[in-house]
């Protein structure tokens, strides 16, 4: 079953095809960088970024969460979502510490209580923004925009646009990698140093197949709001104040915990090590434990010491019936951020990066990717999986 899953390779939520940018041609001075980044035309020592990006299809889960407990803070956290999948992008080719970020909010007012979501999105923002100018990082909230959009909106959806410069002399590339670098990985679970309490690890990505997945079909029938059956089903046996040892949490707390926020270790990393040790920086979100194709050229990534899986994947894993293969190109399974580095700093990043009390190893190497038949677009990159289910090879067709 498994093999002809792979041999049939269908498009899903899994899917890292990047059909957008294939439409939309966008001029990017680093084309093996993680994001793009385009000159100024002010100055020719910095570049430009700007990102949008928002939570996804998480706000449905945290809906289902309110209207199940009735407690409407747990919308706070959708701005620790909105924030990561903005800021963690930029820093991955190194962003000035001040940065200008704008949200979006649409929302069904026939559903939600406009009022009462905005103050709570809002105290979200003003923490997640006091704790990261403790860390150096100074974000000018310059407004946003809130939609009343019932007949788009089942529910509610938020959004950020992020604005950051960077120096192109400091700017990590992604050309740089080569084979004998190591590929250091910092896990999305547990509790640093700057958050309140333990997080599951599962990030904005993947949230629509592990909720269709876990959460039991009666919700739909109690808020129909919630689904769209004719592109998938809930087929879940779980509640959300299901307590589930292996979680050490709820379920719905596990699918609504917040994006871990890695700026601070990124800032100082980067500042400290610069562009000439740290050749390559991830974020694993939309492609999973699959993005690192993405930065870099010729390059082979084998990871072969992955961090622990969180219970999570193994139970969204478990529950949907998709084969690992799908899993580890889909989620981040437990790694949010990989950093391609020069070998011999490596002692040195790890021990700085320990200190903020998160998950970290050596996850895996480069090589030369010598098999010019699996390719990744143009970048002719590959990636091999060596894990405790299986060896997986990355991509599944010869080209994306």
């Amino acid at each position: 079953m498994e093999n002809s899953y792979e041999k049939r390779r269908p498009r899903s939520d899994f899917d890292i095809h990047k059909t957008g940018t294939k439409i939309f041609k966008i001029k990017n001075i680093f084309p093996y960088s993680f994001v793009p980044v385009q000159k100024d035309p002010l100055s020719k020592e910095w570049g430009r970024i700007m990102h949008s990006d928002g939570a996804g299809s998480k706000p449905i889960q945290n809906y289902l969460h309110w209207k199940e407990t009735g407690n409407i803070n747990n919308f706070e956290w959708i701005a620790d979502d909105v924030v990561a999948m903005n800021l963690d992008d930029i820093f991955c080719v190194t962003a000035e510490p001040t940065v200008e970020f704008v949200d979006y909010v649409a929302i069904n007012r026939f559903k939600l209580p406009k009022g009462e979501f905005l103050k709570v999105l809002n105290n979200g923002f003003k923490r997640v923004f006091t704790v990261l100018k403790k860390y150096g990082i100074n974000i000018s909230w310059l407004g946003g925009e809130t939609a009343e959009v019932s007949d788009q909106v089942r529910t509610v959806d938020v959004s950020g646009t992020i604005r950051a410069r960077v120096k192109i002399a400091d700017a990590i590339t992604g050309k740089k990698i080569i084979p004998g670098d190591v590929i250091i990985g910092l896990g999305s679970y547990g509790k640093v140093a700057w958050e309140e309490k333990e997080n599951s690890g599962i990030m904005s990505n993947g949230i629509t197949v592990a909720r269709h997945c876990l959460m039991t079909p009666e919700y739909v029938k109690k808020y129909p709001e919630i689904a769209d059956p004719e592109i998938m089903e809930y087929k879940g046996k779980f509640k959300t104040n299901q307590y589930l040892e292996e979680l050490r949490m709820t379920v719905g707390e596990a699918l609504i915990s917040p994006t871990r926020i890695f700026a601070p270790i990124l800032k100082l990393i980067t500042e400290k090590y610069g562009s000439r040790n740290i050749h390559g920086i991830v974020h694993n979100t939309g492609g999973g434990l699959a993005k690192i194709l993405r930065i870099g050229k010729g390059i082979h990534y084998i990871k072969d010491n992955l961090l622990p899986i969180p219970p999570i994947f193994s139970l969204v894993q478990r529950e949907s019936g998709r084969p690992w293969q799908s899993i580890f190109e889909g989620l981040n399974n437990g790694i949010g951020i990989e950093i391609v580095v020069s070998k011999d700093r490596v002692p040195r990043i790890l021990e700085d990066i320990e200190r903020f009390n998160i998950p970290v190893s050596v996850i895996g190497h480069c090589e030369a990717n010598k098999d010019k038949e699996k390719l990744s677009t143009s970048h002719r990159n590959r990636m091999t999986i060596i894990s405790q289910f299986g060896t997986f090879e990355y991509p599944y067709e010869k080209i994306y």
